[in-house]
């Protein structure tokens, strides 16, 4: 009798720790998938893991995961130019389902919060779907012909994305207590230079959410752009530039400072694009000074760059991550990105459009 009893415990704990061995599986079946390689990358809070997957069947792929505790897997394919994102729940499987050729209307089933997400995009699914369309034929390089028509896709898509915040806005109001209501608030309102919209609709959602890891994101996130909103005070910094000077805020004492963020790799991020070599010949320093802040982790090839430059500009680069710091200093989420600053320390100015450097000094310095 008691081995009999341990038989059935030992086949129990087998069978219990068999159903535990797989945390996360994902299956997709997508049409219209032309590349068969896709690849998954898990995330949490603290890092990343990515892993490629090739299709077993046209269109069919699964995917599973042992370890690690994630929060979200996103499936990128099209050669890395589409993607779709699942939220995750150790033991729950997910399935995506769907035409390649609309991610944002990919099925995405199993879990809590992606049933309630396919809640919203079925109801914005004319929408959604207007929305790829006209992004397809703004992008697509075989349209050449210049109509009223096409001319008037950028006011239709402006129109169309409006409309779509709009319901975004009213499903968070009418489901404040869905984590969903979360994942549409960070997609749709969280803007760097003006975050009101987003604080006003966190504060719509109900407190058993105030757990849940995008909440805590948000806020944080709002917290940084307000540090760098118009009108506040620079934050302050101290690096070494290329040429192994300390630069600090103190360094350029009662004149506009610009900083630029920029990188190699960035086409809008040179100089001449961004009029950086404009304003460096048009204004002394005395009265404009500039800080460039290069994603670049070469400091020697960039000294030898600037050698052959007329313009002695200064730089910080990121061979000791000091550029990365200040890109979360200054909550840079994009590149190119440009903030003046006034002659008492205050943000006053924050663009990617070279254009409008050079119009605001004009009104600034010369008025």
């Amino acid at each position: 009798m008691i081995k009999r009893l341990l038989l059935i415990l030992g086949v129990a704990l087998f069978l219990s720790s068999c159903g535990k061995d797989v945390s996360y599986r994902i299956e997709g079946k997508l049409s219209n998938l032309e590349d068969e390689t896709l690849y998954a990358v898990f995330e949490n809070d603290n890092y990343k893991v990515v892993d490629t997957i090739t299709c077993e069947k046209p269109g069919q792929f699964s995917l599973k995961r042992n370890e690690g505790d994630f929060n979200t897997v996103t499936i990128f394919f099209d050669n890395k130019k589409s993607w779709t994102t699942a939220y995750l729940m150790k033991g729950e499987k997910v399935t995506i389902t769907g035409d390649a050729l609309y991610p944002a209307l990919l099925q995405v089933k199993g879990g809590r919060v992606n049933d309630q997400l396919n809640s919203f995009r079925k109801s914005v699914t004319p929408l959604l779907k207007e929305q790829a369309d006209l992004i397809k034929i703004l992008t697509s390089k075989s349209s050449q012909t210049n109509t009223t028509e096409d001319t008037d896709i950028p006011s239709r898509l402006t129109n169309v994305n409006h409309t779509l915040s709009e319901r975004a806005m009213e499903y968070i109001q009418e489901h404040p207590d869905e984590e969903a209501s979360a994942v549409l608030l960070q997609y749709y309102f969280m803007n760097p230079d003006d975050t009101r919209k987003m604080d006003e609709l966190l504060a719509v959602l109900s407190p058993k959410l105030k757990d849940f890891y995008l909440i805590r994101k948000m806020q944080d996130y709002s917290m940084k752009a307000q540090r760098t909103s118009l009108g506040a005070e620079a934050p302050g910094f101290n690096v070494k530039n290329v040429y192994g000077h300390t630069v600090s805020l103190d360094s350029f004492p009662q004149r506009y400072l610009l900083l630029a963020f920029t990188a190699p790799w960035c086409d809008m991020c040179q100089t001449e694009d961004l009029f950086l070599d404009k304003v460096a010949m048009k204004y002394p320093k005395e009265k404009v000074d500039m800080l460039l802040i290069s994603l670049d982790d070469d400091p020697q090839e960039v000294r030898k760059l600037l050698a052959k430059d007329s313009i002695n500009w200064n730089l910080v680069t990121d061979s000791a991550g000091q550029a990365t710091m200040l890109v979360d200093l200054y909550n840079v989420n994009a590149l190119p990105r440009c903030f003046l600053i006034d002659e008492e320390g205050k943000i006053i100015m924050k663009t990617d459009n070279g254009v409008e450097i050079e119009q605001t000094l004009e009104k600034l310095v010369e008025k």
